[in-house]
């Protein structure tokens, strides 16, 4: 049988799938473009790190022979402590990547309704077409929070603080859709840059909600996810969960970061500042740039008439990575993402930026 024939055999979804691209990396620009210092800010990651007290639980294990636990009771007592829900309810997944395929392995079937708000994360879009699902794009608002849920969606995925534009979502509308006859999915990756959160809609039956250590802990490299789910839902989890989601050192890791809990809120703290002190620079230099609540800026620079690939394109060259969002379903050609740094990189970042737009005048 030749290789060609073999391609009959892939799932017919796939061939509406695409591959999640995420943005460049600093190795990629500096082979690129010939610059030695290259400061990245397109993946939301934390610029100041693990606190030092995690990176060294995460250095003395040894016994890598030996497998993870598949549901780590110390780590999830810490968790539930964390966000004041019971431990029962909790379950770890690699990343809230690893919690959403677990859900789409429990509910959604090929031609199920899966509801989502664009412009928002593009993996929940590539995981609804690998499982066949019909796709129902929710309307957003001016200010891009959601503005009406879908009665026949299965599942609902709500991300608040919203990644790539950073607002929030209205209480009224997701009690709303969760008052919905479906599933509804809550991403709170960025929710400790934010001044609320979703935690009370993990009363509900049918509300998963899903947390990370990558972003305000630092762990992104990691890849530990959790969710609270209603109890009658976590031994569907168990079942399509991978028999080892997270490895022992990752396990250490998260439990340390939540003994050195002041060390996550300082780095947010300083985040936060530097988030909207950039936001007052782009607006001073007449950036339609929006509100945040998570450790990321959007903004478009259609008033330029400047493509997000060639600014991006431009910085670049100048050594800085931001996000070009113009491929994210819902963005148009100028919209950009740029992840909070520290204020040296912010500040490199908004010289460059200066100087790229006065070339536009």
């Amino acid at each position: 049988m030749s290789c060609l024939s073999y391609h009959s055999l892939v799932r017919d979804s796939l061939s509406k799938a695409t591959e999640y691209v995420p943005g460049k990396d600093a190795d990629y620009v500096k082979r690129k473009y010939g610059v030695e210092r290259v400061v990245k800010l397109a993946s939301n990651e934390n610029p100041y790190g693990a606190s030092p007290k995690t990176i060294e639980s995460f250095q003395k294990f040894t016994a890598f022979h030996v497998y993870p636990p598949k549901q780590p009771e110390e780590l999830i007592e810490k968790i539930s402590e964390y966000i004041g829900v019971d431990s029962n309810r909790i379950v770890i997944c690699a990343g809230i990547d690893g919690v959403l395929e677990c859900l789409f392995k429990i509910f959604i079937e090929r031609g199920d309704s899966v509801a989502i708000a664009p412009p928002t994360f593009p993996y929940y879009h590539i995981l609804a077409d690998i499982s066949g699902a019909k796709k129902v794009y929710l309307k957003r608002d001016q200010n891009f929070m959601i503005a009406e849920k879908d009665e026949n969606a299965k599942l609902t995925i709500v991300c608040s603080p919203n990644n790539p534009t950073g607002n929030t979502e209205r209480e009224e509308i997701v009690r709303e859709i969760v008052d919905g006859r479906g599933i509804v999915f809550i991403d709170e990756a960025y929710a400790e840059f934010s001044d609320d959160d979703m935690v009370d809609f993990t009363e509900e039956e049918n509300v998963v909600l899903a947390r990370t250590f990558s972003k305000a802990f630092g762990l992104a490299n990691l890849r530990i996810g959790y969710a609270v789910v209603p109890e009658w839902m976590k031994k569907y989890f168990m079942m399509v969960n991978t028999p080892f989601p997270i490895s022992t050192p990752a396990i250490n890791a998260a439990i340390s970061a939540l003994e050195d809990i002041d060390y996550m809120r300082d780095t947010v703290e300083k985040i936060r500042d530097e988030r909207d002190r950039v936001y007052r620079e782009l607006k001073n230099v007449g950036v339609e740039v929006y509100p945040s609540q998570a450790n990321f800026l959007f903004f478009s620079l259609k008033q330029f008439n400047l493509p997000a690939s060639q600014y991006c394109e431009e910085l670049m060259k100048r050594g800085v990575i931001v996000r070009d969002c113009s491929s994210f379903i819902g963005c148009d050609e100028y919209s950009v993402r740029v992840s909070i740094g520290r204020k040296e990189d912010n500040d490199v970042f908004l010289d460059a930026t200066r100087e790229i737009l006065e070339d536009q005048e």
